[in-house]
C-alpha cells in the first residue's frame, strides 16, 4: 500500500496541488493528477460514512471528567513520557504535537509547545475527542487505525477542509500478545512542518513501544514457566501453560500442544479443542493450566463452608481453606442454599435487591472462580458444582432429625452482617427454629446452651425460661438472673 509520496516537492506547492486534486475529486471532474491509493480509499470509506467534507470538528468522546479514568486504564499510559522524549525531542519540539490515540481513534494524550497546541485547540484536535475515518474522515490517526500501516497525511489529502492546514504522519501500536490494535502516535503540525522524517520517526516510536511491550510479555511468560511448570510434569497427560490471552507459553513432554498456539477462553472452566475433546482450564498466578482428559475431573471436589457465627467465613476446598469476604460468603452460602443455580439477576437481587447491579455479581463470581477453582463453581447458571457441607446444613440437618441437641451446639448467626434481604430471612428463620426446639423442649439445660450461643444470648423470653426451669441452687441461675436485669436495665 503506498503511504508515502514524493516529499522533494515544497509542501506548500503540494498543497496548492492537493487542494486542486480534492476539489476535482468532490466534484466529479476529471483529474490532473491521481490522489495515492491510500487516500483515494480512504476518501472512499470517509464519503461512504457520510462525512461532510465542510464538517467543522469532530465529535466528543470522554469528558474532561472520564478522560483521566480511560486514560489510566489504557495499556499506552506508562509509555507517554517515553513517547513524548522520543518524538518531541526529536522532531521540531516547537512545530509539533504529539499525539497518542485509543484503538477506537479518540484521543487520550495531546502533548507539544503551548502556541500549536492553541492552533490545534482551535480545530478540536484536542484530548477526548473522536478521530476515526467515520467520525471526522480522512486523517493520520484515523486511516492508520484503518488500514493498519503507517500513514502520512498532508494538507488536502485530509478529506474535511477544516484541516487542509494541516501535515501529519501516524502509525498504530499493537499488542505483540494478540495482535489487536492498542492505537496510534501521531505527529501533527502546520502545514509547513511536512518533512519526509516524520513518518520515520512515528515508526520508530511506535516499534518501541511494542519492542517494551514484547519484553514485558517475555518476562511474564518466563514468570508464569518458573512458578507453574511442576504442573506439566505432574499432570501425567496433556497440559499447557496458558497467558491470560489464551496463549500456549509452555506445554507438556510430547504433547499436542504447540507454545503460541491460542485457546479460546471463557468463564465456563472447560475449553472444546479442535479435535472436540474437551480440556479443563484452571486459574494460575498469571494465567492458566490446561488439561486434557484429567482422571479427577470425574471426581466431585469437597467444598466446605464456614457461615455461622462472628469468625471470619471460610471456604475449604478439597482441604485447602480460603478466609471469605462478607460478599463472597453471601454468594456462596445462597448458591448453597440453591442448588439449582442462580442467574446473576437473580443472584444481584438476592443480595442488593432492587439496586441489585448483575455486572457487579458477574465481576465477584469471576473472583470466587479464581480463587477457589472453575471446577467449585459453575455458570450459566451459576451453581456450586461440588459436595458441599457447611455448619448452616449441618444445623438445618439436626433440626430435620429432631436432634436438637446437636442442632443448638452448633447454634450460630448466619453471616450476622449481612445486610442481604435473603441472608437475613434465612438467618431469622434459623433462629425462630432454634428458639421453638429450645422454647419448647422443658430441658433447662439445653435453654442454657441455647441461651449461651449468639442467637438467643439476647433473648429475654429464652433467658426467663432457662432461669425458671433451673434448680434454685444452680449456678447458671444467678448468671442468668443478672444477664435478665442488665437486658432490662438496657431496654428501660
Amino acid at each position: 500500500m503506498d503511504t508515502s509520496y514524493d516529499t522533494s516537492v515544497d509542501p506548500l506547492e503540494r498543497a496548492r496541488l492537493l487542494e486542486r486534486v480534492h476539489a476535482a475529486v468532490l466534484a466529479g471532474d476529471r483529474l490532473s493528477h491521481e490522489p495515492r491509493p491510500v487516500i483515494f480509499e480512504s476518501w472512499r470509506r470517509s464519503l461512504a460514512a457520510r462525512i461532510d467534507p465542510d464538517l467543522r470538528q469532530p465529535p466528543l468522546a470522554f469528558d474532561s471528567g472520564r478522560l483521566d479514568d480511560v486514560r489510566q486504564a489504557h495499556p499506552l499510559a506508562r509509555w507517554v513520557p517515553m513517547l513524548r522524549q522520543t518524538l518531541l525531542d526529536a522532531a521540531d519540539g516547537t512545530s509539533h504535537v504529539m499525539i497518542i490515540t485509543d484503538a477506537d481513534g479518540n484521543i487520550l494524550w495531546r502533548q507539544g509547545h503551548p502556541q500549536v497546541c492553541r492552533d490545534a485547540d482551535r480545530v478540536q484536535l484536542a484530548e477526548g475527542t473522536r478521530w476515526a475515518e467515520s467520525a471526522i474522515g480522512t486523517n493520520a490517526m484515523g486511516t492508520t487505525l484503518a488500514t493498519g500501516v503507517p500513514v502520512q497525511i498532508h494538507s488536502a489529502e485530509h478529506l474535511v477542509r477544516a484541516y487542509h492546514s494541516w501535515t501529519c504522519a501516524a502509525c498504530p501500536v499493537r499488542d505483540p500478545d494478540t495482535g489487536a490494535l492498542l492505537g496510534a502516535v501521531d505527529l501533527s503540525g502546520p502545514l509547513h512542518t511536512m518533512h519526509p522524517a516524520l513518518l520515520a520517526l512515528v515508526v520508530a516510536g511506535a516499534r518501541l513501544v511494542e519492542g517494551e511491550l514484547r519484553w514485558r510479555l517475555a518476562a511474564s511468560d518466563d514468570l508464569l514457566r518458573e512458578r507453574n511448570a511442576h504442573h506439566l510434569t505432574e499432570s501425567g497427560r496433556d497440559a499447557a501453560l496458558l497467558s491470560p490471552s489464551g496463549r500456549i507459553v509452555a506445554s507438556a513432554p510430547s504433547t499436542r500442544f504447540v507454545p503460541g498456539q491460542r485457546i479460546g477462553l471463557d468463564d465456563s472452566g472447560t475449553v472444546r479443542l479442535d479435535d472436540g475433546e474437551d480440556a479443563e482450564v484452571e486459574p494460575l498466578d498469571g494465567g492458566y493450566l490446561l488439561r486434557v482428559g484429567q482422571r479427577r475431573s470425574h471426581r466431585r471436589p469437597q467444598l466446605s463452608l464456614r457461615l455461622l457465627g462472628d469468625e471470619v467465613p471460610m471456604a475449604t476446598v478439597d482441604g485447602v481453606g480460603w478466609e471469605l469476604s462478607l460478599r463472597h460468603a453471601e454468594i456462596l452460602a445462597l448458591l448453597a442454599m440453591n442448588p439449582g443455580g442462580l442467574t446473576a439477576e437473580r443472584l444481584a437481587l438476592l443480595l442488593h435487591g432492587e439496586q441489585g447491579n448483575p455486572t457487579t455479581v458477574r465481576v465477584e463470581i469471576h473472583r470466587i472462580r479464581n480463587a477457589l477453582g472453575q471446577h467449585v463453581v459453575k455458570t450459566r447458571p451459576y451453581r456450586i458444582a461440588a459436595d458441599v457441607d457447611s455448619d448452616l446444613h449441618a444445623v438445618r440437618e439436626a433440626l430435620r432429625q429432631g436432634d436438637a441437641d446437636a442442632a443448638v451446639d452448633r447454634a450460630g448467626l448466619l453471616l450476622p452482617h449481612s445486610e442481604s434481604v435473603a441472608i437475613r430471612a434465612e438467618r431469622d428463620e434459623l433462629v425462630a427454629a432454634l428458639r421453638g426446639w429450645a422454647l419448647g423442649s422443658g430441658d433447662p439445660e439445653l435453654l442454657w446452651r441455647f441461651a449461651n450461643s449468639d442467637a438467643g444470648r439476647d433473648d429475654l423470653e429464652v433467658l426467663e425460661r432457662a432461669r425458671d426451669l433451673m434448680a434454685p441452687d444452680a449456678p447458671q441461675r444467678n448468671v442468668l438472673e443478672t444477664r435478665l436485669r442488665l437486658l432490662l436495665e438496657e431496654t428501660a
